[in-house]
Parts: C-alpha cells; sequence; structure tokens
C-alpha cells in the first residue's frame, strides 16, 4: 500500500471514528466509558497520521 493511500485509510478511520462519537454523545445517556475509548482511538490515529506525515516529510 502507498504512503498516500495509507494516510487515506487512517484519514478515514478518524472521519468515522468523529461520527460514531458524535452518535453516541447525542444519544440519551450516552456510555462516557464509550466515548472516552472512541476519543483515545481517534487520537492515536491523528498522531499515527502526523507522524506519516512528518517521517516523510509531507507536514
Amino acid at each position: 500500500m502507498s504512503l498516500a493511500a495509507h494516510l487515506v485509510e487512517l484519514s478515514e478511520k478518524h472521519k468515522n471514528l468523529e461520527s460514531r462519537i458524535g452518535e453516541e454523545l447525542g444519544r440519551p445517556g450516552a456510555d462516557v466509558t464509550e466515548v472516552r475509548r472512541l476519543k483515545q482511538k481517534k487520537l492515536e490515529l491523528k498522531d499515527q497520521i502526523v507522524r506519516l506525515r512528518e517521517k516523510n516529510g509531507l507536514s
């Protein structure tokens, strides 16, 4: 898989997590533990995207 394709895949996963977080927060009685887990995963993906971009001079 090319770097560009990998970055696109990671970005799509990041966007999907953002949507899932919004859906969970929109529900009455949102599961805060699940929201926290999703936010942590989203942050990990963002960090991975940034590291890959910096490592390859794409900032």
